[in-house]
C-alpha cells in the first residue's frame, strides 16, 4: 500500500513538470515564440494553486477513495487535450487542469498519514514524500528523453496513461473510509483560517516550509540561465540531467520521517536547515566550478527536502480529522512563497547575476536558522509526537 502511494504521488505531481523542458518544440509545433510558450508553466502553477485551495480540504469531507480515483481520471483527460491540442490556448487550458486535479497527490498524503499508526506515521509519510519527490526530479528528464525519440505529445499521451492505470489500482486498493468531518464546504474552507489561528505549530512549521520551498524555487528557476552560459554552456539535455542530483531529497525524506517518529524532530530541523546553509554556499562556489555546484545542488535539496517531512509528519499529528486542511494551509503558504521567490530570483540573475541569486538563498536559509534558535532557546527537548501532541507543539 505505501509503495502503491508513493508511485501514486510520484506520477501525479509529475505532470506538473512534463512541459518544463518541452517549450521550445512546443513553440515551434503551435507556430508561437518560446517566451509566449513559457505561460504554460503559469498555467500549470495556477491551477495547482486553485487545486491546493478548493480540492484538497475536501479530503476531509468526501470519501477519499473516490475523491482520488476521480481527480485521477480528470487528470488523465486533461493530459489527453494537451497531448492533442492544436493552439497554445488549449494546451495552457488543459494543463491547467492537469494541475488542478494534479493536488490528488496532496490528497493522498495526509491519506497515508490517516491510515498509518500513530508511531510509524513519520516512517510512512517519509517514505510516500519519496515518491512525491522522486517525481518532481525524474519528470524534466523522463519527459526531455521521451520526446527527443518520440515527439512531445507522447509524453502528455503516457501522463495521461499513467493516470487510468493508478485510478484503478487505487480504486481496488484503497479502504472507502468514511470521511472525518460532516461541516459544510464553506464552513471546510473557512476552517482552514481557524487551524491556522488556533495552532502554533502549525504556523511555526509553515514558516520553515514557506522558506523551504523559497530556497528550491530561487534554485530551480535560475540554474538553467547558469548552466546554459559560459563556463558551461550545457545544452537541454544536459541541464535537464541536473535534475537527478536532487535525488538526495527523496534519500532525506526516509530518515526524516524516522527522526519525528523517534522524538528528534526539532534538532533534525536544525541539521537540515543548517544543511540548506551549507548547500548554498556550495552553490555559490559553483559559478565557475561544476564540482561544488553539484554538491551543493545535493546538500542543498537534501536540507529543504528533509525539514519539508518533519514539517508535514508533525503537523499530521495535531488533528486527526483535519489532515487534508492542515495540507492546504501548509502547501498553500508554501506554494505562494515559493511562486514570490522565483519572480525574485528572475530579477535578481538580470540584477546581479549569480552571487545575487545566491545571496536571496542563503538569506533565506539565514532566516530559517535564526528562527529555528530562537525556538529552541525557550522550549522543551524533542519528544515524540505519538506522547503528547502538546508536547510536539512546544517541540516546534
Amino acid at each position: 500500500m505505501v509503495w502503491l502511494l508513493a508511485i501514486a504521488c510520484g506520477a501525479s505531481v509529475a505532470n506538473l513538470y512534463y512541459a518544463q523542458p518541452l517549450l521550445h518544440p512546443i513553440a515551434q509545433a503551435l507556430h508561437t515564440s518560446s517566451s509566449t510558450a513559457a505561460f504554460l508553466v503559469t498555467a500549470s502553477q495556477i491551477g495547482y494553486a486553485l487545486g491546493l485551495m478548493f480540492f484538497v480540504p475536501l479530503g476531509d469531507l468526501v470519501h477519499r477513495r473516490r475523491l482520488v480515483c476521480r481527480m485521477l481520471v480528470v487528470a488523465a483527460i486533461g493530459l489527453v487535450v494537451a497531448g492533442a491540442a492544436g493552439s497554445l490556448a488549449v494546451l495552457a487550458l488543459a494543463i491547467a487542469v492537469a494541475g488542478l486535479t494534479s493536488t490528488v497527490a496532496q490528497v493522498l498524503v495526509p491519506f497515508a498519514g490517516t491510515l498509518a499508526t500513530a508511531d510509524q506515521r513519520g516512517k510512512v509519510v517519509g517514505q510516500v514524500m519519496s515518491g512525491l519527490l522522486t517525481g518532481i526530479l525524474v519528470a524534466r528528464t523522463f519527459s526531455g528523453l521521451v520526446a527527443a525519440a518520440a515527439g512531445w505529445r507522447v509524453v502528455f499521451f503516457f501522463g495521461a496513461g499513467a493516470m487510468i492505470v493508478l485510478a484503478l489500482a487505487l480504486w481496488r486498493a484503497l479502504p472507502d473510509l468514511d470521511p472525518p468531518s460532516n461541516d459544510s464546504y464553506p464552513s471546510l474552507l473557512l476552517s482552514v483560517l481557524h487551524l491556522i489561528r488556533d495552532q502554533p505549530l502549525l504556523r511555526v512549521r509553515m514558516v520553515f516550509g514557506a522558506l523551504g520551498m523559497a530556497g528550491f524555487s530561487v534554485l530551480w528557476t535560475t540554474l538553467a540561465l547558469l548552466l546554459s552560459r559560459p563556463p558551461f554552456n550545457y545544452s537541454t539535455g544536459v541541464i535537464g540531467l541536473f535534475g537527478l542530483a536532487g535525488l538526495a531529497g527523496a534519500v532525506a525524506a526516509q530518515t526524516a520521517g524516522r527522526a519525528a517518529d523517534r522524538g528528534r524532530a526539532s534538532r533534525a530541523t536544525g541539521l537540515f536547515l543548517l544543511s540548506i546553509a551549507v548547500g548554498w554556499a556550495l552553490v555559490a562556489a559553483g559559478s565557475s566550478n561544476i564540482v561544488p555546484l553539484i554538491l551543493g545542488i545535493i546538500v542543498l535539496d537534501l536540507g529543504i527536502q528533509g525539514q519539508h517531512i518533519i514539517n508535514q509528519t508533525l503537523i499530521y499529528s495535531l488533528r486527526g480529522e483535519a489532515r487534508s486542511r492542515l495540507t492546504t494551509a501548509y502547501m498553500t503558504c508554501n506554494f505562494a512563497c515559493g511562486a514570490i521567490a522565483s519572480a525574485a530570483a528572475a530579477v535578481l540573475w538580470d540584477a546581479g547575476g549569480w552571487g545575487a541569486v545566491c545571496g536571496l538563498g542563503g538569506g533565506l536559509s539565514a532566516v530559517g536558522l535564526i528562527v529555528w534558535i530562537a525556538g529552541r532557546a525557550r522550549l522543551l527537548p524533542d519528544v515524540a509526537p505519538r506522547r503528547a501532541v502538546a508536547a510536539v507543539e512546544l517541540d516546534s
